[in-house]
């Protein structure tokens, strides 16, 4: 585990300093997320593409519904998520810090072939998020547009996916977005 520490302090050294992607590098931002196996809390961080503690999220434990907040390099929340109960689907709500609705997640009813969702956003376009989302390899789009990819492909670390969110986009929305699916798709895990 010091190995590992000292690794991440030199990396940190090399680019900087401890940052999340650089807005202003014009491309698209990624992020790497470890499929969290059983740990007490569900506690994980998300790494950017060049392996830095970008965001941590939170499973706050013993709590009647699920809850999880995403908190930034710095130990701040800058989201959670509320799995709202008595719904006939499974449905989690985004919110800000300050508790205002960013979203709402949903799994649609009807799935024929592949596994789809949709996202409604407040202040925005709603999104569609559609493919194996078992072995995460979806997009999600607002509509014609591509706003993010997930796939295992990104990375190749056993047990880790990527996120791949396009220019301009949210991405503490769209982090969140990946994770409520991820935890409604994978319960228990």
């Amino acid at each position: 585990m010091l190995r590992r520490d000292n690794r991440q302090t030199r990396r940190e050294e090399r680019h900087g300093g401890p940052t999340a992607a650089d807005p202003t590098a014009g491309g698209p931002a990624r992020y790497q997320i470890r499929q969290r196996m059983f740990a007490i809390g569900n506690d994980f961080w998300i790494e950017n593409d060049r392996g830095l503690k970008a965001y941590k999220v939170d499973g706050r434990a013993l709590r009647i519904r699920n809850t999880l907040i995403l908190e930034d390099s710095r130990g701040q929340q800058v989201a959670r998520i509320q799995q709202r109960l008595l719904r006939v689907r499974d449905t989690m709500e985004i919110e800000d810090p300050n508790g205002q609705r960013i979203g709402l997640v949903r799994k649609a009813l009807i799935t024929p072939l592949r596994d789809r969702w949709t996202v409604n956003i407040r202040n925005g376009p709603d999104l569609d998020v559609r493919g194996n989302i078992l072995d995460l390899e979806y997009t999600i789009t607002d509509g014609r547009n591509t706003v993010a990819e997930v796939s295992k492909r990104f990375f190749r670390v056993r047990d880790t996916y990527g996120v791949q969110i396009a220019p301009g986009q949210d991405e503490v929305v769209i982090l969140m977005i990946v994770i409520a699916i991820d935890d409604m798709a994978h319960p228990g895990r």
